[in-house]
């Protein structure tokens, strides 16, 4: 049996990427739709909530034609070096978010703490996505790469967690 070729597996990763995203922008568009069609309950906590799952069903339909993007680069050791040394810039990007969000609050606009919020709760999407990458990983530099970003973005969560658990629980100021 003949193997596909290169060119043709990533136009299939292409054509996967593009057909999310024809979903997700069809998604999002009626969600619009629906605002414009009921303004006042759109401004309540219910439909922020049904926004939340929107955006997060949208984030997980992403990650299927990435798992797919994996496969095909996985093979090919500069590529996946290449991916790995992205993966791990990304995780730095946590570390400096959580301290943007939580110590940075009165000294920086609110749009940095607005973009470092939306980091922060894709995080732990993203520590699935660098999981599955290191579970892919065939090459030494690039599981050590990625095992650092996983090491990263982890604590990272953890410790955004135990802040956020420590705001909500501390002493009530009266």
């Amino acid at each position: 049996m003949k193997s596909i070729s290169l060119r043709t597996q990533l136009g299939l990763v292409a054509l996967g990427y593009a057909a999310v995203l024809v979903v997700a922008a069809t998604l999002l568009y009626g969600r619009h739709l629906q605002e414009l069609k009921y303004p006042a309950e759109a401004s309540g906590g219910m439909w922020a909530a049904g926004d939340a799952l929107l955006y997060i069903f949208i984030a997980c339909l992403f990650m299927v034609p990435t798992i797919f993007l994996l496969f095909v680069i996985a093979r090919f050791e500069a590529f996946y070096k290449a991916y790995s040394q992205l993966l791990l810039s990304l995780s730095l990007s946590a570390p400096l978010c959580v301290s943007v969000f939580f110590f940075g609050e009165n000294h920086v606009v609110q749009t940095l703490n607005i973009l470092c919020l939306y980091r922060l709760i894709l995080s732990p999407f993203i520590l699935v996505g660098i999981g599955v990458s290191r579970l892919m990983a065939r090459f030494d530099r690039a599981k050590r790469l990625i095992s650092y970003a996983f090491l990263i973005e982890g604590l990272t969560l953890a410790i955004a967690v135990a802040l956020v658990i420590h705001a909500w629980g501390g002493p009530k100021n009266r």
